[in-house]
């Protein structure tokens, strides 16, 4: 008999074949890091079962399973080798093999010579893409797949990295869209970045076969790419095994799978990784440091139901979560709200202010103040007095708990910002633009794939004996890092304790880009929802080598500096133009999407419009869907520029015909081009003017993944 193991950087896939080449037993399942138990509990499940004796013909294949092929001494099988090794056998007659697993994809030609594209330095666009864009649209990943089968239309979304996917899916969700149209845009992503980044001049065409998760489980992903590459794509029978049943009909030497499963319980015995020091040497060190944060404390005053004197609300409508503070004349802290957004924060405003009048009858509100990403939104919709941004925000709160401060750190569930201050001034500002593997949701992502809750996951750290050296990398990397330190017997404790010593890392180091921790300041204040973490803050400590003040309201900080802000500049007896209670209770908001066309941006407007007859615009790059002025050419240098280059056109010419991209500096120099090519007797024709349908004609083209967009977008002039 035969057995083939495929240990894949999410999943692990097991079969055993008999003598004729049948499947007896299959399985596929998520081992959630646990590799070398969860391969060990397996083969013992195969040789008490389904092998007779225990002894088969046995092979190792799959990105994750090269080390432990060396250390159980078994052969190892290059997957691609794998995967040939079954088409041919399976499919023969198969021109392509496109394969999507959790953290790679790959492209396999058959014909014409075999070559094989795998994807590198990003898992954009695979299935631990998937599953995170599923966890923010609030779905699973079947439920994703419903979804898309519904849409009606699809978004540009980036699908490099989930950072910027998450950038461009956030605001969607923020303004309205469909989940339906941004599960399909999501899937479409995920072809864009397959072809573009891995075709690479190649054309896929003939018989395309289809294999791995997130082809086989999703079927809007496999009619996406058979709309986008004009084929007829098949998923077979069997389609997740076929890296496992490639090692099978590879596997030509007899194992005992009993003695194989011991040398795998003995390796996963040692620890063989880089580490760190311990966050905490003892008890006492922990105690000593959770009673001096306990300190930073907000005062505060019972918050009674004939509560009459003035108040000030500030409101915080973030990229996740939205938050709510009332302080009262002395800034003393009445009331907090803090919940996640679900997409659409104003409901939960609403919900929350409904609550404060009706609670508290004689509520005097003397101003309300909105920030964050949803300042302008929420300040239209509930008539709030003042809006502030979120920098001065957060810097108003650490300036109440600590009054020559010069350096804040915020760290939330998807950026980082960092002030430095100088005379009582912000100096600088250092923001995550392109990146978030220092934020909340890296540390959270890591907690779910793992299986953990974030808290419980945060709390097993803080006693890690020897944390592991991850460095600090983008999340698809440590990915990588973290199963490694799995394979060499790092436990849990000890990820999680390196994780956090990572995201302060890569706040310092890759954010701020400090060269030492003393440049940064020695007076900190730490805030944002990750220094709830105290893994995380024990660990931020020790890197900046000063004892920081952590406000026990941190990840409250932007409503509480809004707050303060509107206290300052309310006038006395001031009352707030906040909606009352009456227009609270008749409040509606009905969002609408549509193309502003106005001008050739046409940009994806989403118009709130709320029960007062007031609007808000969002998605708009200009002011003219708020004024409806259309852009009339008038003094308009570009489209002046532009219209006297389409004024070129070709002269016939005596030597035939000559092409010019009209992209990069062909678009400057076209003027140049054309008479120099005319008066050589060339008819001269250019290719039209930029848009997404000419970049994704050429996007089979792109030999690199790591080009600029210009530069891809100069393959589809081409």
């Amino acid at each position: 008999m035969k057995v083939g193991l495929d240990v894949g950087s999410t999943t692990i896939k097991c079969v055993v074949l008999d003598g004729a080449g049948n499947i007896v037993y299959s399985t596929y399942e998520r081992h959630f890091s646990h590799i070398l138990e969860k391969s060990g509990e397996l083969l013992r499940r195969v040789a008490a079962e389904y092998v007779p004796g225990g002894r088969a013909e046995f092979a190792i294949s799959g990105s994750a399973g090269m080390g432990m092929a060396e250390g159980v001494e078994v052969p190892f099988v290059q997957e691609v080798f794998a995967t040939r090794v079954a088409v041919n056998r399976l499919a023969p007659g198969t021109d392509c093999v496109i394969e999507l697993g959790g953290e790679d994809a790959k492209i396999l030609f058959l014909t014409g010579g075999v070559e094989v594209r795998m994807n590198g330095s990003c898992a954009g666009g695979t299935g631990a893409f998937i599953d995170q864009m599923a966890t923010l649209l609030k779905m699973t990943a079947d439920e994703m797949d419903e979804a898309a089968a519904r849409a009606e239309k699809t978004y540009t979304i980036a699908s490099r990295c989930g950072v910027f996917a998450k950038s461009d899916v956030q605001p969607l969700i923020n303004q309205g869209a469909r989940a339906e149209d941004i599960a399909a845009s999501i899937y479409q992503a995920v072809v864009n970045q397959t072809i573009a980044g891995l075709a690479q001049g190649r054309p896929i065409r003939g018989n395309i076969l289809y294999l791995g998760g997130p082809l086989t489980f999703s079927g809007c992903l496999r009619e996406s790419f058979d709309k986008t590459l004009d084929v007829q794509g098949v998923c077979p029978e069997n389609s997740l095994l076929f890296v496992a049943l490639g090692a099978a009909f590879y596997a030509d030497r007899e194992f005992d799978l009993n003695e194989v499963c011991q040398r795998l319980a003995e390796r996963g015995a040692s620890e063989t990784y880089r580490s760190q020091p311990p966050l905490f040497e003892s008890r006492e060190e922990y105690e000593a440091f959770t009673a001096r944060h306990a300190r930073a404390s907000v005062l505060r005053a019972p918050f009674r139901a004939d509560y009459a004197a003035p108040v000030h609300i500030g409101i915080d409508s973030g990229s996740t979560t939205v938050k709510l503070a009332v302080i009262d004349q002395e800034a003393r802290l009445l009331f907090t709200d803090y919940r996640p957004n679900l997409g659409n924060p104003v409901p939960l405003i609403r919900e929350a202010l409904e609550r404060l009048y009706e609670e508290h009858p004689a509520l005097h509100v003397a101003s309300v103040t909105t920030t964050g990403y949803g300042e302008d939104l929420a300040k239209n919709a509930f008539h709030a007095d003042y809006g502030v941004v979120e920098t001065v925000a957060h810097f108003t709160a650490a300036r109440y708990f600590l009054p020559n401060v010069d350096f804040i750190i915020d760290i939330g569930g998807q950026d980082m910002k960092c002030f430095k201050i100088e005379n009582g001034a912000i100096s600088n500002i250092f923001l995550n633009e392109a990146c978030s593997s220092g934020c909340g949701s890296f540390l959270q992502t890591f907690a779910q794939a793992l299986g953990y809750d974030v808290k419980e996951f945060a709390k097993l750290g803080l006693f890690a004996t020897r944390p592991v050296d991850l460095g600090s990398r983008c999340t698809v990397f440590m990915n990588s890092s973290v199963k490694q330190a799995q394979k060499d017997g790092a436990t849990i404790e000890n990820i999680s304790a390196g994780l956090s010593i990572s995201v302060v890392k890569n706040a310092i180091y890759k954010v701020i880009r400090a060269s030492s921790p003393e440049e940064l300041g020695r007076n900190v204040v730490v805030q944002g929802g990750t220094f709830y973490n105290e893994a995380v803050l024990r660990a931020f400590e020790k890197e900046m080598g000063v004892e920081v003040i952590r406000p026990d309201v941190a990840g409250l900080m932007g409503a509480y500096g809004a707050a303060l802000y509107g206290r300052g500049k309310a006038s006395p007896g001031q009352t707030s133009s906040l909606l009352d209670r009456t227009a609270l209770a008749a409040f509606s908001q009905e969002t609408e999407s549509r193309v502003c066309g106005l001008c050739g941006n046409n940009c994806q407007l989403t118009v709130n419009t709320f029960a007062d007859g007031g609007t808000f615009i969002s998605g708009n790059r200009c002011d003219r869907p708020v004024t409806g002025r259309a852009d009339t050419g008038e003094r308009n240098l570009y489209a002046y520029k532009r219209k006297l280059i389409l004024d070129y056109k070709p002269v016939p010419g005596r030597r035939g015909k000559i092409g010019l991209p009209l992209c990069l500096n062909f678009w400057e120099l076209l003027p140049f081009w054309h008479a120099f090519f005319t008066k050589l007797g060339f008819a001269v024709y250019h290719s039209p003017l930029s848009s997404r349908d000419l970049y994704l004609k050429g996007q089979g083209t792109i030999p690199s993944d790591t080009a600029c967009f210009p530069a891809k977008l100069a393959h589809g002039h081409i």
